[in-house]
């Protein structure tokens, strides 16, 4: 068996760990080295990571037992990169700035840049950036179409291949690129990259800078190029970042019940496996070092009996006890498992269709999830009632209602992570008391100056709510600088302990700076904050009722069971459709949620919400910073340049595109 094959293994060396580490495939890697360190006594392991915060933890997670017990070394290379940081300014700055329109005006800035370099990588956010700065380039400069390219995800493999080839053949002027080429690319010939947009991570930043100057010695250089006026500060808050060394942590997965399942199975289905043995190795993971035996014997009866909700059918009876070895002796069971093993789950779109069947197009299930029935959203210019979800399906009809949820969309939710979200706050408290000495925010001071004169610019002890009523009803802003996921929980929150002091509905609406509160009546905010709607106190509890967690956990359990195998995706070439896997899987959850709360797997699927989705733990730390700074609370009479874009990307979903390029030229010179 394999035993043998591996007992003379001397060496495994694991490249981008820290790309794996974030994911549940480290947790399979984690699992699979365990294994392989018992086989062979006399094993290596080598780890080659780009920076991440959390070097020591990365560590602790690749080795598990020989890093307890110091069989480590660390190589590192002690050549500091070095990256220069330029931003692109736009000719004169916005007082009230608003997302997504500058990126595209900047085009005529980008292109003598291309021309001048021998070849250039533009990275941006999403898919559909990436063709639409396709297009325009070739719109404004025909003479480079045959040398610039495009490269994402959704392109065929052959023509991801040919762009690779073309490009270190030095042939390609240009490539439009998403993160799909952020990894391990080493193209010599790159000279230039360009970031349109915010990178909303430090790391990922200077892995993309990094992809230029490929070489010991060369300077790396990399562009910023805004999409509106205020992500300077972004150019700004990057290089502080960098100065100081500050790059993100990555949050390992920790107890992933269904990667252990998973695993169990596919020892079963090769050789067998002892589980006394098996158990010691499992714990010499960080993952599972904490699992009890309670656990481990509630997982050991769920592949043999399916557990006590399942134990009435034999397809869930995989793995047979013979002698004390666990194996899989069922042939179409062993052959299913092999086709499923791996952690990699995509994330659906929903169709949206009126009750009566006409389709409407198509929504992303994360933000479904997070509604409740009745609920109404915004979507394809209208408002929508949400009837029921049937299993692939968002079934609506139209609302009445003028106040509702908007969508975010196109890979725009990727948050700030909270490094970056730091050293905003610090250039934010730079302008505040007039310290700014950064070519990019004294560009800002016209915009800074207005929101000071207007209302208020928060230093580093303050935190701002804005309160003020114009023609769309009263709004309520709130600024923590905390990036996208955090802003969402938090407004879910506050919308929902306001509701305990009056009944009161809201619009909700963020970006990556703040969030807004919208109501057609008046918003008891003073109270609000005099009963601390900002409290860490019964957070969880709060949260839990402020969204739909069951639903959203849910929707986390169909990963949960297509990767423990309870539910199969089917063979190759004959997938089994989403709406039959999420029907079922939904099932499984509606019977472990009745009949065995206690479920490894249902609890995890709740966990995970909590610690990836509404990403509790930063939630709580951002609250507990608000709790000692100074609250703040301006009437502006207009809206100011920090409320602007919240409230466009809230006006975004209401109107077609012509439209609303009309209506917030009409907002901006109504507000300026």
């Amino acid at each position: 068996g394999y035993a043998d094959y591996f007992a003379d293994l001397r060496t495994i060396v694991i490249d981008e760990w820290h790309e794996l580490m974030g994911s549940k495939r480290g947790v399979m890697m984690e699992l699979a080295l365990s294994r392989l360190k018992t086989i062979s006594p006399h094993l290596r392991i080598w780890g080659i990571s780009a920076t991440i915060g959390n070097m020591e933890q990365s560590m602790q997670i690749l080795l598990g037992n020989f890093f307890t017990e110091q069989k480590i070394k660390v190589v590192k290379a002690n050549i500091s990169k070095q990256v220069e940081i330029v931003s692109i300014f736009p000719d004169e700055v916005e007082r009230m700035p608003w997302s997504g329109h500058l990126g595209i005006q900047l085009l005529d800035k980008v292109i003598p840049i291309v021309k001048q370099s021998n070849s250039t990588l533009i990275f941006t956010n999403t898919r559909s950036f990436a063709e639409i700065w396709y297009q325009k380039m070739l719109d404004a400069a025909p003479e480079l179409s045959g040398v610039i390219a495009m490269h994402h995800g959704s392109i065929s493999k052959e023509l991801r291949d040919w762009v690779e080839d073309q490009l270190h053949a030095g042939k390609l002027k240009a490539v439009v690129c998403t993160s799909s080429l952020d990894l391990g690319v080493d193209f010599r010939p790159v000279e230039m990259v360009i970031q349109v947009g915010s990178p909303k991570g430090v790391a990922r930043f200077l892995q993309r800078a990094g992809r230029s100057g490929h070489q010991p010695g060369a300077v790396s250089k990399i562009y910023f190029l805004p999409t509106n006026s205020l992500e300077l500060t972004e150019g700004a808050a990057l290089r502080e970042a960098m100065h100081r060394n500050i790059v993100e942590d990555r949050l390992p997965y920790l107890r992933s019940f269904d990667v252990l399942i998973q695993y169990l199975i596919t020892l079963a289905v090769s050789d067998g496996f002892r589980q006394e043995e098996i158990l010691q190795e499992v714990r010499s993971t960080v993952s599972y070092a904490s699992i009890t035996d309670d656990e481990w014997n509630w997982l050991l009866s769920f592949i043999t009996t399916g557990g006590e909700a399942l134990t009435a059918y034999n397809e869930y009876r995989k793995v047979v006890v013979e002698q004390g070895v666990f194996k899989v002796e069922n042939k179409r069971i062993a052959f299913k498992h092999r086709l499923s093993i791996g952690a990699i789950v995509g994330d659906s779109l929903l169709y949206v269709k009126y009750v009566s069947g006409k389709f409407l197009g198509t929504i992303e299930e994360y933000f479904i999830s997070s509604l409740k029935i009745g609920d109404v959203f915004w979507f394809a210019g209208q408002s929508l009632e949400l009837v029921r979800i049937k299993e692939m399906e968002a079934q609506v009809r139209k609302s009445k209602k003028k106040t509702g949820k908007v969508p975010s969309w196109q890979g725009g939710r990727m948050p700030l992570s909270s490094q970056l979200s730091e050293m905003i706050r610090v250039k934010i408290d730079e302008a505040a008391t007039g310290m700014e000495s950064d070519a990019e925010m004294k560009f800002l001071q016209p915009l800074m100056h207005l929101q000071r004169d207007r209302s208020h610019l928060p230093k580093k002890n303050e935190f701002l709510v804005e309160y003020f009523h114009t023609n769309e009803g009263y709004h309520v802003l709130m600024y923590p600088f905390e990036g996208r996921a955090v802003h969402e929980g938090m407004a879910a929150l506050v919308a929902y302990r306001m509701a305990q002091i009056q009944p009161i509905t809201f619009s909700i609406a963020m970006n990556d700076y703040g969030f807004e509160l919208l109501s057609d009546q008046e918003i008891p905010i003073y109270e609000a904050i005099e009963t601390n709607v900002l409290g860490v106190d019964d957070l969880l509890k709060d949260i839990q009722a402020s969204i739909n967690s069951t639903e959203m956990a849910k929707r986390k359990f169909r990963d949960i069971a297509a990767i423990s195998g309870l539910i199969f995706k089917g063979l190759p070439g004959q997938k089994i459709k989403e709406r039959h896997l999420q029907s079922s899987s939904q099932l499984f959850f509606n019977v472990f949620h009745e009949y065995e709360t206690h479920n490894l797997l249902l609890q995890q699927a709740f966990e995970e919400v909590m610690d990836f989705q509404l990403e509790e733990a930063r939630l709580r730390k951002a609250l507990d910073r608000i709790a000692h700074q100074k609250i703040i609370i301006t009437e502006p009479e207009k809206p100011t340049p920090f409320a602007f874009p919240i409230m466009v990307d809230r006006t975004r979903e209401r109107l077609t595109s012509e439209r609303l390029e009309d209506r917030i030229r009409k907002m901006r010179i109504e507000f300026e």
